[in-house]
C-alpha cells in the first residue's frame, strides 16, 4: 500500500478520534473553541501516522498510541497558534484557513496555545495512555525537554534570532534538531518505550526521528519557497522575505536535496538491520523526501 494511502487512511481514523476527546473535555466558551479550532483545522496528521507505525511495531494498542498521538497533536497544533503570532512569524493563515489570532484575537490565541500545551501533559500522565506510572514519568521527562529550552522553544528561538543573520551551516541544523526532530524524535520512541523495547530499539527509534525531522524541515524550507497559497496554505515565500535562515537559502535547492539523500544514505548503513526487517521505515524515509514531487 503506497504511504500516501496509508497517511489519509491513519488521519481519518485519528481525526474521528481526537476530535470525539476534545468535544468530551472542552466547554462551549470562546477559549475552548479556539482550541478546536486551532487543533482540528486540516492537519495532515504526519506526526499521529509516525506514531501509529512505531506503534504497531511495538505492538502498542490502538486506544493507548492514540492518546499518544493525541497529547503530540496538542503540542504541534499550540506550536503552530504561536508560530502564526504578530510578535512570532505574523501570519494571517494556517492550512487555509484563518490562523487562531485573526479568527478570535490574540489574547484568546496565546491562552489556547497554552491550554493545548497543558492538556498533552494532561493526556500522557493519565493511567489510560498506559497502566505503569514509571512509564508514564519517563515519558513526561522525555516530552518535557523536547519542548522546553533543549527543544522546541529554543528551536523557535533561535529561528527568530537567525533572522538577517549570516549562520553557519551548524547552528541551522542544530536549529532544525531542536524546533522540529526533537518532536518527531518523540513519535518514534515514546511507542518503543511503551513496549518496553530495549535501549538499542529505542536509540534506532530516536535516530530514526531525527533524521525524518531534519528531512522533514529542508523539503519545508523549499516547498515555502517555491509553492502557492492553494497548496501551502499560509502566505508563500514568507522565510525568505523575513531573512529567515535555512539551509536552502545558505547552500541551495540542489545541495539541500543531496545532503538529505547523504544523511539517508549513512542512515541505511548504519541500521540496515533494522531497515531490512522493516521496510515500511525506509519507504517513508523516501516519501518525506519526495514531497517536492
Amino acid at each position: 500500500m503506497q504511504i500516501n494511502t496509508l497517511i489519509n487512511s491513519e488521519k481519518k481514523e485519528f481525526d474521528r478520534f481526537f476530535k470525539k476527546f476534545l468535544l468530551s473535555i472542552l466547554h462551549k466558551e470562546e477559549l475552548s473553541k479556539a482550541m478546536i479550532y486551532g487543533s482540528m483545522n486540516g492537519g495532515k496528521r504526519i506526526r499521529p501516522f509516525i506514531v501509529s507505525v512505531f506503534a504497531k511495531i511495538a505492538k502498542i494498542k490502538k486506544e493507548n498510541y492514540l492518546r499518544l498521538s493525541a497529547a503530540i497533536e496538542c503540542i504541534h497544533s499550540y506550536s503552530l497558534i504561536h508560530d502564526d503570532l504578530p510578535s512570532m512569524d505574523n501570519d494571517d493563515y494556517r492550512r487555509g484557513k484563518q490562523s487562531v489570532h485573526k479568527k478570535f484575537n490574540e489574547a484568546t490565541a496565546i491562552l489556547a496555545g497554552d491550554s493545548l500545551h497543558d492538556l498533552a501533559f494532561e493526556i500522557i500522565s493519565n493511567k489510560k495512555t498506559h497502566r505503569d506510572i514509571n512509564l508514564r514519568i519517563k515519558l513526561v521527562e522525555k516530552f518535557s525537554k523536547i519542548l522546553g529550552f533543549q527543544g522546541l522553544a529554543g528551536g523557535q528561538s533561535f529561528d527568530l534570532f537567525f533572522e538577517n543573520q549570516t549562520v553557519k551551516i551548524d547552528k541551522i541544523l542544530n536549529m532544525y534538531a531542536m524546533k522540529t526532530s526533537a518532536l518527531f524524535s518523540f513519535c518514534c520512541f515514546a511507542p518503543f518505550i511503551l513496549g518496553k523495547k530495549n535501549n538499542k530499539d529505542i536509540k534506532f527509534a530516536e535516530d530514526y526521528g531525527n533524521l525524518f525531522g531534519l528531512i522533514f524541515q529542508i523539503i519545508d524550507d523549499i516547498i515555502d519557497e517555491t509553492s502557492n497559497f492553494k497548496l501551502l496554505g499560509k502566505t508563500p515565500g514568507k522565510d525568505k522575505k523575513q531573512g529567515k535562515s535555512t539551509l536552502t537559502s545558505l547552500i541551495g535547492k540542489k545541495e539541500a536535496i543531496k545532503y538529505c539523500n547523504n544523511q539517508i544514505h549513512k542512515f541505511n548503513n548504519r541500521y540496515k538491520e533494522y531497515l531490512k526487517k522493516y521496510s515500511i521505515l525506509e519507504d517513508i524515509l523516501l516519501f518525506n523526501l519526495n514531497r517536492l514531487n
